[in-house]
């Protein structure tokens, strides 16, 4: 029986590891390929390996477009972003999961509500309010119109409730306030689901394009999506330097992945034991 099991559990592993490297081998051939030459990408059978390894392909692409200006403003507008979109959530899951006051059914209901208007029937609306208030070609255009999200605000609520109530009522025995609470015992009891919705939030402003798109005219404040897309148009025969321009776009994102993971398999293991 025990070397059934052993057996089974063998089985398991292959086939998880065989599908680790289906998912693993396009990141790899990717890796590879930013260091090969024009001859190796389009070599038939194709090589793993470079014949020849060429590390300038890293340096073309700050030659063929301002890769380090759409790289810095997807960074700084993605942070701005994350931050303020994770301040704003936090507080308003605090008040919807503690706080009692009327209305406050409907406002989960309106709140609900907007998760179902697609992004795209937004896009004119906040265009001419933008335009309005003069940011287009800013900053703060990209920023202030996309900081609020009631996916992320509700994914923290959802783990706000689990926190035992007694906490609360330990906390207000012991005279603290509502700020106090928040800071003492809901962040630090909800610190897992706050890093998963700081990954998925930053995942969701780095990935940005239509809006960054639409809101800028000027190269000075375009994101990093927008200029691998100029990037396609400059290099579209040589593929060895759009994967190496790839590789540098999702340094961040593993980057962040790597900050957040232990909160992030610690979210979905409470989840998981909760349910």
């Amino acid at each position: 029986m025990k070397k059934k099991i052993n057996k089974n559990k063998w089985i398991i592993v292959i086939i998880l590891a065989l599908g680790s490297l289906v998912m693993l081998f396009p990141f790899i051939w990717m890796m590879l390929s930013s260091f090969k030459t024009v001859s190796d990408v389009y070599k038939y059978p194709p090589k793993w390996l470079p014949s020849c390894w060429k590390f300038n392909n890293y340096s073309k692409v700050f030659e063929m477009i301002p890769f380090g200006r759409y790289y810095f403003n997807s960074i700084y507008t993605s942070v701005v972003q994350t931050i303020v979109q994770i301040g704003i959530s936090v507080m308003a899951a605090y008040a919807f999961a503690v706080l009692k006051f009327p209305g406050k059914s409907s406002l989960i209901v309106l709140f609900e509500s907007t998760m179902f208007v697609p992004k795209v029937v937004t896009l004119i609306p906040m265009y001419l309010l933008v335009s309005q208030v003069h940011l287009i070609d800013t900053y703060a255009g990209i920023i202030l119109p996309q900081i609020l999200s009631a996916f992320i605000m509700f994914l923290i609520l959802s783990f706000f409730c689990t926190i035992p109530k007694d906490l609360f009522d330990s906390a207000k025995l012991d005279g603290c306030g509502y700020y106090r609470i928040l800071s003492e015992v809901v962040i630090p009891n909800g610190k897992s689901a706050i890093s998963t919705a700081a990954l998925f939030s930053f995942l969701g402003h780095w990935k940005s394009y239509a809006w960054p798109l639409i809101v800028t005219n000027n190269q000075k404040y375009r994101t990093l999506p927008i200029g691998m897309k100029y990037l396609i148009q400059e290099s579209s025969s040589e593929y060895q330097v759009m994967m190496a321009a790839s590789v540098m776009a999702i340094l961040p994102v593993i980057i962040v992945f790597i900050v957040f993971e232990k909160q992030l398999v610690r979210s979905i293991t409470l989840t998981g034991l909760k349910a």
